[in-house]
């Protein structure tokens, strides 16, 4: 397994895992699954269980998303979980029709979108169960959370019309 980190100024959600194929072996590697940290489990583990979480920072007020260890807002480290309504409406989208990488030429086209939480943050997503025509800046949408791996272990959020 090879595994790549990125970390931004903001710290990173996860790590990603690449599974590199031992030679002779005959599945595709996978660019698209997660490494939960021990930051992250928390929300992985509602993921699995269809809730959403945000953070949302005591001293400030404000929720954020991705979760940190801090508030992107104020800095502050007195951060908590929250389960967020799991209603957004979509601020940009971009349909993907080019994409060579596995698994993600098996799912083309699809819609990379980024939706604003009701809760206030902005969040980076896919948009399921629609047309890509017919997405609206402004429309409502709903989570719904797709299983990454066969044993369904990894759950992500995704949003679909509302």
């Amino acid at each position: 397994m090879l595994r790549l980190t990125w970390r931004g100024r903001a710290g990173s959600m996860t790590d990603t895992r690449v599974r590199v194929n031992p030679p002779g072996a005959s599945s595709p590697m996978r660019f698209d699954l997660p490494t939960p940290s021990p930051e992250t489990q928390a929300w992985w583990d509602a993921a699995g269980e269809g809730r959403f979480l945000v953070k949302r920072c005591r001293a400030c007020q404000r929720a954020h998303f991705y979760p940190r260890p801090f508030c992107p807002h104020c800095w502050s480290d007195d951060v908590v979980w929250e389960e967020a309504s799991g209603r957004a409406t979509v601020y940009t989208w971009s349909v993907v029709h080019r994409n060579d990488l596995p698994p993600f030429h098996q799912r083309l086209p699809y819609v990379v979108a980024v939706v604003e939480l009701e809760e206030g943050p902005k969040a980076m997503t896919n948009l399921v169960d629609v047309d890509p025509a017919a997405i609206q800046a402004g429309m409502p949408v709903e989570v719904v959370f797709r299983a990454l791996d066969d044993d369904q272990e990894l759950q992500v959020p995704v949003f679909r019309p509302a």
